[in-house]
Order: C-alpha cells, then structure tokens, then sequence
C-alpha cells in the first residue's frame, strides 16, 4: 500500500517549522543531497506565505552615512549630528571628522530621508544605504 503526494504533504502542513527542518535534514543525509532553500519547504503548505515572502525583502532598515563636509560646514553638520543622536560636542565632531561614518544605523526610510535632508542642508553629503 502506497502512500500518495498528496498524503505526504498534509503529513508535512500538519509538522512544526523545526520538525519539518529535522525532516530535511534526515532526507538530505539519507539520499545525498543538499536542499538549496529549505525554508521553501516550510513555506510550501501555505499559500499565502509566498507573497509575504515578497514584502520581507524589501528593506526596511537603513543607515544614513555621512560621506564628507563642504568647506566651511563643519560646525552647522556638527550641530545637526549632535541634535541628531544626542552625542556630545567631543563625540559628534570626531564623527563629522572623520568623515565615511554612520551617523545613525536601523533607521526606517522616512527617518533616513529626513536625517540626509537636514545633513545636506547643513553642508554635509550623504549617504542612506
């Protein structure tokens, strides 16, 4: 008596994310092989996993870097790192020295867009990656 696809694959929709992880594992010792994405395997029983899937790439956390300072803008892009991490006058004008540094990291898109337009205002080129 065969077991049918279809009866795998309800076996598989009814198991955990970490007894599905420990099935792929046992099957790639067992015949060989290395499975490529095994998260898809854990995503196939749902349907709608795929498309969250999607949205979970795009990213979502930035870090605004501040590249260099115009001549004659040191102090106006100190001011504004300062106002913008709450570092002091010490700190805030080693990070503007120094140049090439992350001003603040994780930051979301609109937090990001806001820091480099203020950055950019006070004399400083910037950087969101």
């Amino acid at each position: 008596m065969a077991i049918t696809k279809d009866e795998i694959l309800e076996t598989i929709a009814g198991m955990s994310v970490l007894e599905v992880s420990e099935l792929v594992t046992a099957m790639e010792e067992k015949f060989g092989v290395t499975a490529a994405a095994p998260v898809a395997v854990a995503a196939a029983p749902g349907a709608a996993a795929g498309g969250e899937a999607a949205v979970e790439d795009e990213q979502t956390e930035f870090d605004v870097i501040l590249k260099s300072v115009a001549d004659g803008k040191k102090i106006p892009v100190i001011k504004e790192v300062r106002a913008m991490t709450g570092l002091g006058l010490k700190e805030a004008k080693e990070i503007v020295e120094a140049g090439d540094k992350a001003i603040k990291e994780g930051v979301s898109k609109d937090e990001a867009a806001q820091m480099k337009e203020k950055l950019e205002a006070a004399g400083g080129v910037v950087e969101v990656k």
